[in-house]
């Protein structure tokens, strides 16, 4: 695929450089053709002034033909080596620059085409593991003659998991992708009462989760349902790694040109090394961190991310091993 990207650089770079040579030619054409003229007529109006003043100068406006010949043929001969030389000079630099133009062209398209090859190919990886254990206890089951009620009720539970795994990894493929390419509705949304809705659903005790928030409603000009996924997010991830008993501490507050959000809980943290890759897509860190079940996919984040950055907004996670971890999201244009 790189070579597919460097030939067609070079076609592309190829386009560049005729457009540019066929411009260059054009005026180098004009310019050579009205020069000539204007040197030609400028030429014959000074011997028409010399012949005029033949009584002064005798005879010696006979040679001026020839002089006049051969001074309009030397001047057309350096203004052609002057225009070759610079379309050569032009071609030079043009062909680099043209290169150059054509490789910051093709970038996006590359850099899109790469992230969509490794995102189909990590997804094929993702979704062949839990495939391949469902047909491998199915045809453990099948080939097992004194297989009982409770070891099929036992199998088919196992596939259920399996089931459902795939179905909340097919739900975070389509929302990266409804992101990716759906217009997101903006409207006024009251952060304040979004975020208390976002903790009744995940039924955590008040001790749990504390919520702080001043006593005036925030608003945003947001995405309501895409700032509720984000929060949801967020708070799952607080929730998943950190131990069961700890507080998760949730603070929302209006800043000048925007509002904030600060999500802090307790845990094993996020390793120096996990942490500049967090927010790729199925990049999952150290498993162990987690109190609870480990089975996500590593989307999380990244889908946080995307929908921040389509609200114009900053997220950043920093982390205190064995102590904190903190996710700062930065939401613009509060009203």
């Amino acid at each position: 695929m790189k070579q597919l990207f460097e030939s067609a650089t070079l076609k592309l770079t190829g386009w560049y450089l005729l457009i540019l040579m066929v411009i260059s030619l054009l005026f180098s054409v004009t310019i050579y053709d009205i020069s000539t003229t204007e040197l030609g007529a400028r030429l014959g109006v000074f011997q028409n002034k010399v012949e005029s003043s033949s009584d002064i100068l005798g005879g010696a406006y006979r040679d001026f033909d020839t002089i006049r010949t051969n001074q309009l043929h030397e001047s057309e001969t350096r203004l052609f080596l002057t225009l070759f030389y610079a379309n050569i000079i032009i071609l030079a630099l043009g062909g680099i620059a043209s290169y150059l133009l054509a490789r910051r062209s093709l970038r996006p398209i590359e850099e899109a085409h790469e992230a969509v090859s490794r995102f189909t190919s990590d997804a094929s990886h993702e979704l062949r593991t839990p495939l391949a254990v469902m047909k491998s206890e199915l045809e453990v089951a099948l080939r097992d003659v004194n297989l009982t009620e409770a070891d099929m009720r036992e199998v088919l539970e196992s596939n259920l998991e399996e089931v459902n795994r795939l179905s909340s990894l097919s739900h975070m493929l389509l929302q990266l992708s409804r992101h990716d390419y759906t217009e997101l509705k903006i409207e006024k949304v009251n952060l304040t009462e979004l975020t208390k809705a976002s903790l009744k659903v995940l039924n955590k005790p008040k001790s749990r989760i504390i919520l702080e928030a001043p006593k005036k409603s925030i608003t945003v000009k947001a995405n309501r349902t895409s700032i509720n996924e984000l929060l949801m997010i967020i708070l799952d991830n607080a929730l998943r790694y950190s131990p069961a008993t700890s507080k998760i501490h949730l603070k929302i507050a209006g800043m000048r040109g925007g509002a904030s959000i600060l999500v802090t809980n307790e845990g094993k943290g996020i390793s120096s090394t996990d942490l500049p890759h967090i927010f790729k897509r199925f990049y999952r860190g150290d498993k162990s961190r987690t109190s609870g079940d480990a089975s996500g996919y590593g989307l999380g984040l990244s889908l946080a991310k995307k929908i921040v950055e389509l609200h114009d907004g900053t997220i950043e996670i920093t982390s205190i091993p064995d102590k904190t971890t903190t996710v700062a999201i930065f939401l613009p244009q509060s009203s």
